[in-house]
Order: C-alpha cells, then structure tokens, then sequence
C-alpha cells in the first residue's frame, strides 16, 4: 500500500504554526523541530492524543513523556521544584535541560502522559516553533522524539517522514537541528539532585551551578523518564563500540585521529575532534550508515564534557534489542 507523503510547512511561518495548533487542539500529532532533535507533540492533557502518539511510534506505555512549556510559570503549575532545581531553570532554560519534579495533584498532564508516576518530566526548549505552539494552545506539549520508539532519533523534517509518513498529521520544518542529541535530565529528589540521562547540556556546566558533583541514578534505576531504556535510539545494523581497527565489511564512524583505514566505508563525526559537532552529526550519520551496510563501528569517544551522552547513547543503541 503507498503511504501518502507526509505534509511538510515551514516551522518558522505563524500560518504554518496556527495550522499545527489547530491540529493539536483536535487530538492530532505533529512534528516539531527543537534544538535537540524533532519532537512528536500532542495536548499533554488528551489521553486520546497521547495514546495516539504511543500507538504512532510503537511506544512502550511505561516509558514517561517529557511535558514541554514555554515559561518557568507554566513550568511550576506542573511540578514542584527545590531551591536547587531552581537555580538550573534559570542558568539553562530555555535549553536543552529536562528537570523531573513532583507531579501537582491539579497538574494538566494525563495521567497516560506521565505513565501513571507520580513525578513528571518537564523541559522549556529554546524552540520557537515549540513554544509558540504550547503559547497557542495554552497548555503543555509532550514531545518524545518524533520516530519509530528505539530507532534512531531524528535531526531533519526528512528524518521525521522516512519514519512517521502515515502515522501523522504533518511535520514543522525548521532545518537541522543545531545540537543533535536529546536534554539532559535531572531528577529533583530529597535526597538531591540525580543524573538521569546524560544530553546535549554536559555533566560539567551542571555542576558549576550546583557546586558539587551529581549523583548517578544506577544501573538498575526504575525508569521514571525517557530514553532510560537499555536497549534505544538503535540502527538496525549491528553496532561495535570503542573500534580502533575497523573490519571491512563495516561502516566506520570516525572521530578525530582515528580515520577508519580498511572499512567499507568512512563517516567522519569530527575530524577535529569536535565532540560538539560529533553530537550534531550522530544521530544522522549513524541513519545514513544504517542505510549503507549491516555492520557499523565506532571510533572510541572521550567520556568528557558532551562525549558522555554521545557515549549513553551508542551505549544503548548497540545493546541487545530486548532489553
């Protein structure tokens, strides 16, 4: 059966943003970019909209939503946040930083939205399509990444088609995204503030507002945001890590000095071993040498700065799907 194409508008255009609200308002999904990678946003409060958009990406009902605002105000009508957490919203936001709070009894989230926990993930992204449509409809948007669940995240409204066209209502088109891997989440306990998910805003910058060191959540964590499953973000070829000689049936994503001498094929993430630009460039290099051959490998990635959610993320794509 041929699949209809699916309507793309420019994100930056108030008409094109007034037509995806209207669409949002009537339960429909769209795809939004953000500054990390392109969301798939539905009413944060229609639990027909969310289960729409669980059915659309095949995604798990225990894997929680991240509840996208536009204000810290609109933030706080949501979850209950510490002095600590605070001092975050106003260093990082907007930005690339999802805070796990206390859900508030009067909060306007479903409950499927929050996949019946009792805590709630929130992020205020520096997305102008994003936030003029949350502004638009008045109310929070969740917005997991706009693809398959546990396939590689998308970074281009072409992306977002090669895996959604058929499954929902159009895609907002606002160019590449510029940091190419998901938010950093925080969780707020009581006993402190808990490294979730390494992301785009790194471990380093966090810490310097905080002023000590951030817990890890452990191996065996409940999961109680998104992307803390073992096994996401997965290319369907095989993945090897940590790959200085690369074999040569494989495709190589390089990095920095290690070029990737008798593989099938050479990506370069950076060649000057900018872990940045790696960052911006995974996730669409990763696709494309899905796309070229069953076997990938990766060049070894320093663990610093944003290289430890570049390495979270290989980490889980190339563990076993049914995990």
């Amino acid at each position: 059966m041929t699949v209809a194409p699916l309507p793309v508008l420019d994100a930056h255009d108030p008409a094109s943003l007034d037509r995806a609200a209207a669409i949002l308002r009537e339960g429909g999904l769209v795809a939004v970019p953000t500054e990390t990678v392109y969301g798939l946003a539905a009413d944060a409060s229609n639990a027909s909209a969310v289960a729409a958009l669980y059915a659309a990406k095949g995604r798990p009902a225990f894997n929680p939503l991240i509840a996208h605002v536009d204000s810290l105000e609109r933030a706080l009508t949501l979850i209950t946040l510490s002095d600590a957490a605070l001092a975050l919203t106003h260093a990082f936001w907007p930005g690339p930083l999802t805070l796990v709070g206390r859900r508030k009894e009067n909060a306007a989230i479903s409950d499927l939205a929050a996949a019946g926990l009792d805590t709630l993930a929130v992020r205020w992204p520096d997305a102008p399509a994003m936030t003029g449509l949350v502004a638009r409809l008045d109310r929070p948007l969740v917005a997991p990444s706009a693809n398959p669940s546990g396939t590689i995240s998308p970074t281009t409204a072409a992306h977002v088609a090669e895996g959604l066209a058929g499954r929902i209502a159009m895609v907002l088109d606002g160019g590449p995204c510029t940091a190419g891997v998901e938010s950093t989440i925080i969780a707020d306990t009581p006993e402190g503030l808990v490294l979730l998910r390494p992301g785009a805003l790194p471990r380093e910058a966090i810490e310097a507002v905080t002023g000590a060191p951030l817990k890890g959540a452990g191996g065996k964590a409940a999961i109680t945001a998104p992307g803390m499953l073992k096994s996401h973000y997965a290319p369907r070829a095989r993945l090897r890590l940590n790959v200085t000689r690369p074999e040569a049936d494989e495709i190589y994503l390089a990095f920095a000095d290690h070029r990737g001498s008798g593989a099938k094929a050479v990506l370069h993430l950076s060649e000057s071993g900018d872990l940045a630009e790696a960052a911006a460039n995974l996730f669409s290099l990763m696709r494309k040498a899905d796309q070229m051959g069953e076997r990938i490998a990766v060049a070894p990635i320093p663990a610093t700065g944003l290289g430890e959610a570049i390495n979270d993320r290989l980490t889980r794509a190339a563990a076993p799907k049914d995990s």
